[in-house]
């Protein structure tokens, strides 16, 4: 099923000039969207050692509400990813990015923690459907010798969303009283509604989804339930595992960041520097991973990111270390974690057929999403009865040693064509 020629090998050298007109302004535009999904959904580990002391809540709790948005994340990417089967890619990703921005603004308006919890936990169906649907997008719009790479480049943007909250974190606590600052966090989440105007506006579907949707109107419609079917259910399976390993280590970590730095005894604005170092490796993690998800493949891409997140995570929380060598590994604390993802949008386009790549992926995205979303309110519990650090090492190094493992019973898909893939789901 790979193709190794000139039209499918990965192509060193500035590869973004290669892209035609539609494929930058998909990249474009699927890089935005999760620039700004990434701020909406980071926003809340900043603002959560606000609501631990102005609302008296528990760790437990503060671990609660983190799991309310990504559980219900899941639903909405699975939901998304069967609406974009049926309706289409980019018509579903604009619905997903009023919904979350409109919800996290709404946030900045609960006053207790039950009204959070309902609120966040809505705004977690638009951030679950946006990655389901804007993966899908841009993986089926990019020629395959670029896919992994442009794929990856669109994860990159969390990393600049992240650090766009973070910097929004730094100012508003630094001249905002409390009360007022971790309100105005939440109400910066209304700016991604104004990409949707824009997608609207300047994508179009894909032709492999298009010319597969008018093949399957002159045959019997495919049922998303064949996700499930023999041929397709282990890896559907595998692919949910791999998604739990990425996603439980990263929120088992990144939920808790700032509440484990404030516990060191560092300020807010000392604490936004850490998280700065952090956002930076984060971002470069981000495009290593996608450049070498195109030379060396998606599978040893991923092991390689999860192993490097294993140890990382392992010395951060276990090992005893100063406040300067804590500085110096939040890079790879960033770069490892975030890295992870990159391979994962190229890799699960490739190994379901156009008919059900929206179904597939964001099913197995988004259930390894839900389990790994208990993975902070479970850090947040069991910290009540040892160390923080200790919690957050034992949840983060068994997801990413589960990564490695499902991985590895995977196929390379790197160069697959995607009409091939159709032909042969």
């Amino acid at each position: 099923m790979r193709v190794e020629t000139e039209a499918t090998s990965p192509q060193r050298g500035n590869w973004l000039t290669h892209l035609d007109a539609k494929e930058r302004t998909t990249l474009v535009a699927t890089f935005a969207g999760w620039m700004l999904d990434g701020m909406d959904v980071m926003v809340y580990s900043f603002v959560l050692p606000a609501l631990v002391v102005l609302w008296h809540i528990s760790r437990g709790q503060a671990g609660v509400l983190g799991t309310s948005a990504l559980l219900l994340s899941a639903a909405g990417g699975w939901l998304a990813g069967l609406g974009a089967d049926r309706w289409g890619r980019v018509r579903v990703l604009q619905w997903t990015i009023v919904w979350f921005a409109v919800f996290t603004f709404l946030s900045g308006f609960t006053n207790n923690f039950g009204q959070l919890f309902v609120v966040r936990g809505l705004q977690g169906l638009g951030f679950g459907g946006e990655w389901a649907v804007g993966s899908v997008l841009i993986g089926e719009r990019i020629r395959a010798q670029y896919r992994g790479r442009a794929v990856g480049t669109t994860q990159s943007g969390w990393a600049i969303g992240w650090g766009i909250a973070a910097l929004c974190y730094t100012i508003f606590f630094k001249f905002l009283p409390m009360g007022l600052a971790w309100r105005a966090m939440f109400w910066i989440g209304l700016l991604p509604s104004v990409l949707a105007v824009w997608v609207r506006r300047h994508i179009d579907e894909p032709e492999v989804f298009e010319s597969s949707r008018k093949s399957r109107s002159q045959r019997s419609s495919t049922h998303f339930l064949r996700i499930f079917s023999p041929a397709m259910l282990r890896t559907t399976l595998l692919a949910s595992l791999v998604a739990l390993g990425a996603q439980g280590g990263y929120y088992a970590v990144n939920t808790f960041l700032p509440l484990y730095l404030n516990a060191r005894g560092l300020s807010v604005i000392t604490t936004g520097g850490y998280l700065m170092v952090v956002i930076a490796g984060s971002f470069a993690g981000y495009l290593t991973s996608a450049h070498l998800t195109d030379w060396i493949g998606r599978k040893w891409s991923l092991v390689l990111f999860a192993a490097g997140s294993f140890a990382t995570i392992f010395v951060y929380t276990i090992v005893p270390l100063s406040d300067s060598a804590t500085l110096v590994l939040g890079f790879p604390l960033g770069f490892f974690p975030s890295g992870s993802f990159s391979p994962m949008g190229s890799f699960f386009t490739e190994l379901f057929p156009t008919s059900l790549r929206g179904s597939g992926q964001g099913f197995a995205y988004n259930l390894g999403r839900g389990v790994g979303a208990l993975f902070p309110a479970l850090v947040g519990y069991f910290s009540a009865h040892m160390p923080l650090g200790k919690a957050i090492a034992i949840f983060s190094l068994t997801a990413y040693l589960l990564m490695v493992c499902s991985v590895l019973l995977l196929p390379e898909t790197q160069g697959w064509d995607l009409a091939e893939v159709d032909e042969n789901p």
